[in-house]
Parts: structure tokens; C-alpha cells; sequence
């Protein structure tokens, strides 16, 4: 059977003395022949290319790291400050049927992009729409989640096409650069698929870096396979299945966007703020609790109920904001679900780890039609030491596209998140640059962010 742990005891076992007399001789002669072919390829058009593109990613002075006073190539820039807006699981989300990807993936890349090219903010609004209706449509019509592979596999393609406005690549140059990107980078699902890890919080920043890399090689001059989609073995047949896309040029899909309230997956928004008000209404305790029943949608029950991979046990952040019993537990016990509540200290508690136990979760299949409609409903029932049973059920969340946040809200968010590491004067300086970002520049906005 094959597993990683087979490969890598593979690995562990090669030594010399297992290498036969004439083994080694085929092995010298492989490597020879390769470094010889590596010389006379040195003036290959396409290794020029390469190269130039290679330079350009390890010089270290052309895009911001934000918050660190340092700079870095444009890939390096993009898979950095695309971490930052991925890690706490604080982001947005699109919310479609089959997939829900994060389409604030793409804005460190998008951002990179502009400084790297001294663009002016009204075109990085352009790149940040492009890259937004790319990724609602794929997400859309073109769900990947079923057939194995991460959401983040259309980041790669949404993100190239945002990085391809700002530096203003033509048409053949921007197919390029989506088919280098759309074939060379698919990601699968396993990411988020039984025991979670950290790489599912910087996975989209490795996808946002590749974006990035694609479109350099292609402004470069690389050629890439414009017939990605529905070539032979393209990604209509190996990954996605047929589709089309009605893409908007007045880029709407950005509606479709929610804004989450709580450090939480996507799902879980409405069942969290539906078991804090609750909470708070009954003046609930977690020694009150006999149990905890969540009936939910199919994707939440797949994600994060237990779908793929138990959510009972948890022990790391990445596990926890994945777990609906976890930050069900932690929300009712501390009435809130912020970054406090995935401390290491927190999550390992016995109260919270005593009331997670007591949780269920199940779809509830007229739950899952409401959600395909627009919704994301949740119906709480707690059931109390005493026989008493409370009852809250939510159809969606402050910040859900029925109820988005206004600007307002979102700017009381920036200063929430933002507080802990910039000063109340920035703070206010950047809310300024970005409200009117279509007058300024992108270097006005990276300055602040240094």
C-alpha cells in the first residue's frame, strides 16, 4: 500500500551499499547526460525567459511585506501578505451550491501586482472586480470541491487573471499566463479532509504565489497551453467537468460575498451567532449543558460536522476553526468566537473540551435546498441538565449577502483586527486611502502598510 509514510521510509532506506557496481555506473551516466543537455540549453529562448523570471522572484526590493518594513520580489510579496489574509480564518467567502472558495485570496497578489507596476488605485479596483468575478463564476458553475480538489485550485485561475490586469498583459499574454497557472497548479482536497494541518490556512498563499510566478513567466514572454480548458486531458475532463461562465465585466458577483462576523469557518457563521444570542438571552452556562444538537446544511455538516473527518477531537487552531462542536462549545462558554478562543491554552480546557463532546451535528436535507436558494439556516436545540430545551434557529448572519455589513461595520472590523499592531492615526489614514482608493495610487496604500 502505498502512503506517505511508505514513501518517506522509502527514502530513509536508499543507501550506497544497496546501490549495485553497475547501478551506480547507469546513475553517473544519467547525470552526466542531464548536465551536459542543461549546458547547451544555456541560450534556449525559453531558459532566457526562465531565468529573467527567476531573477526578478528572488530580488528582494520591489513589493512591501505588510507590517514588517521590508520588502520582497512580487512572488515572494504575494505568497507572504496573502498568508496574513488567510491565516485566522477571519476572510470572506463566496457562498455557491457546491464550492465556497475566498475570493480575498487574491488580494495580496492583486496588491503585489500594482506596486510592482506603480499602478494607480483605479485599476487596482479593476483587478480586485476581475479576480472577484473570476472566482464567484468558477465557483459557480465550475465546483471542484466533489471531484477532489481544494477550492483553491480556482484561486490559481482567478488570481492570475487580477495579477494580469494590473500589470496590463495583453490578451495572448494573459491566456498564457492562466494556462500556465490552470495546468501546473491544481490543488487537492485532502487539505481540508480528516485531520486538519496548518497548510490549510496558507494553501491559498502558495496557490496566490503560482498566480503570480504564471504571469511573470508569461509577461516574459513564456508561452503556456491556451487551450486549458477544453483541450485534450484539460480541465474540463480532469478536473471540473463541463461548464461555462457568464462573466460580467461590471464585475457583480462581488455581492455574493459575505463578510464574516466571527473567527469561523464559513458555515459555521449562522450556528455561532445563533448559540451566542441564545446564550445570552438565557444566561446559559456550560455546567448548565446535557447536550448540544446542530441541525445544518450539507456542506457544513460535510466541512466541518464530521463529513471528512472528525471535529470531536481537537487540539490545534487549525483543528478548532474547523470544528462546528468546538466553536459551538467555545461561542456558548465565552459568548464570543474571536482570536482569544483559538489560543492553544483555550482550546485544551476541560470545560470546552468536556462540551464539545455533547455536541451533534446533522444535515437536515430541507436545511441544504435553503442554503442552494441563498440562505445558510441552522436550528440550535440545547437541552439542559434541568429537561429545560431552548430553541434558536437562524436563516443567516450579520455580514451573510442578505444582510451584508455596511461601511460602517466594516470599518469598525478593520479597527478590531487591526489595532493590536497599527496605531489609531494609521488606522485612520488607511481607512482614508482605501474609501477613496480610485483617486489614489497603490503606492499611497503600501505605504501605510510597511
Amino acid at each position: 500500500m502505498t502512503t506517505t509514510e511508505a514513501l518517506a521510509r522509502f527514502v530513509q532506506s536508499v543507501s550506497m551499499d544497496e546501490l549495485s557496481t553497475s547501478t551506480r555506473e547507469e546513475l553517473k551516466k544519467r547525470l552526466l547526460d542531464s548536465i551536459g543537455i542543461a549546458i547547451d540549453a544555456l541560450d534556449a529562448e525559453p531558459v532566457a525567459v526562465v531565468e529573467e523570471t527567476v531573477q526578478l522572484a528572488n530580488a528582494g526590493e520591489q513589493c512591501t511585506l505588510w507590517g514588517q518594513g521590508e520588502t520582497a520580489s512580487p512572488v515572494g510579496a504575494t505568497m507572504y501578505n496573502t498568508a496574513l489574509t488567510r491565516y485566522l480564518d477571519f476572510m470572506d467567502s463566496f457562498l455557491a451550491p457546491g464550492e465556497t472558495p475566498h475570493p480575498s485570496d487574491t488580494i495580496g497578489a492583486v496588491i503585489a501586482a500594482g506596486e510592482y507596476v506603480g499602478a494607480s488605485g483605479e485599476t487596482l479596483l479593476e483587478g480586485v472586480g476581475v479576480a472577484y468575478e473570476v472566482q464567484g463564476e468558477l465557483a459557480w458553475n465550475a465546483p471542484v470541491r466533489d471531484e477532489g480538489w481544494d477550492h483553491v485550485t480556482h484561486t490559481i485561475i482567478s488570481a492570475t487573471c487580477g495579477i494580469a490586469k494590473l500589470l496590463e498583459l495583453d490578451v495572448e499574454t494573459t491566456r498564457n499566463a492562466i494556462g500556465i497557472a490552470g495546468t501546473a497548479h491544481n490543488a487537492l482536497r485532502v487539505t481540508r479532509t480528516g485531520g486538519i494541518n496548518e497548510w490549510k490556512g496558507i494553501a491559498s498563499a502558495n496557490a496566490a504565489r503560482n498566480a503570480m510566478y504564471a504571469a511573470l513567466l508569461a509577461r516574459n514572454g513564456m508561452e503556456g497551453p491556451t487551450n486549458l480548458f477544453v483541450g485534450q486531458k484539460g480541465w474540463k475532463q480532469v478536473i471540473s467537468g463541463d461548464f461555462d461562465l457568464d462573466l460580467d465585466p461590471g464585475c457583480r458577483r462581488v455581492h455574493d460575498v459575505m463578510t464574516k462576523r466571527y473567527v469561523a469557518e464559513t458555515y459555521a457563521q449562522s450556528a455561532v451567532e445563533g448559540i451566542i444570542e441564545l446564550t445570552e438571552r438565557e444566561d446559559l452556562a456550560g455546567s448548565d449543558v446535557k447536550t448540544i444538537r446542530l441541525e445544518t446544511f450539507a456542506g457544513a455538516k460535510l466541512i466541518i460536522g464530521g463529513g471528512e473527518g472528525d471535529r470531536h477531537s481537537v487540539e490545534t487552531k487549525a483543528q478548532a476553526d474547523h470544528s462546528l462542536p468546538y466553536m459551538l462549545a467555545v461561542a456558548l462558554l465565552d459568548r464570543e468566537l474571536g482570536n482569544d478562543q483559538y489560543d492553544p491554552r483555550r482550546i485544551i480546557r476541560d470545560d470546552v473540551q468536556k462540551l464539545l463532546g455533547k455536541i451533534t451535528v446533522e444535515e437536515n436535507t430541507s436545511f441544504t435546498d435553503r442554503f442552494d436558494a441563498g440562505e445558510m439556516p441552522a436550528r440550535l436545540m440545547i437541552e439542559l441538565e434541568d429537561g429545560t430545551t431552548h430553541v434558536v434557529e437562524k436563516d443567516a448572519f450579520e455580514g451573510h449577502p442578505t444582510n451584508p455589513m455596511d461601511w460602517d461595520q466594516i470599518e469598525r472590523k478593520f479597527h478590531d483586527t487591526a489595532r493590536a499592531q497599527f496605531e489609531g492615526n494609521r488606522r485612520d489614514e488607511i481607512v482614508a486611502v482605501v474609501r477613496e482608493m480610485q483617486s489614489n495610487d497603490v503606492d499611497d496604500l503600501v505605504s501605510l502598510l510597511e
